[in-house]
């Protein structure tokens, strides 16, 4: 047990050593205004780096990643044809691409794939 500990105690001195040793070497003492501003193809920028996000191209990005992964989902049904029962397998394939259409027809009735009104 006293082994134990004392390689952990090691490990964990030689850790902050070696932690502080890097922030000491490795701090810019040079405040230069050039360096310390955002790089915009070698100009100054002119307007803030928080600009708006445009919450319509965030919708539809969702809604891309959910019909993506719901895509996914759809691909194994092609590959389990020959091991299943063709009856279960049309209804399970019919159901599924059947609430996709519905949720499609629903982003699509609330205009949310529309960019502008």
């Amino acid at each position: 047990m006293i082994i134990i500990l004392t390689c952990l105690f090691i490990t964990l001195l030689i850790s902050i050593l070696v932690m502080s040793l890097s922030s000491i070497l490795a701090k810019k003492t040079i405040m230069d205004r050039e360096k310390n501003s955002p790089f915009e193809c070698g100009f100054d920028p002119k307007g803030s780096a928080r600009l708006p996000f445009s919450l319509r191209f965030f919708l539809i990005a969702v809604i891309f990643l959910i019909f993506d992964v719901e895509i996914t989902l759809l691909l194994p049904l092609a590959m389990i044809i020959n091991f299943s029962n063709i009856f279960t397998w049309t209804i399970t394939g019919a159901i599924f691409i059947f609430i996709l259409l519905l949720g499609l027809y629903h982003e699509w009735n609330q205009g949310a794939l529309e960019w502008a009104y």
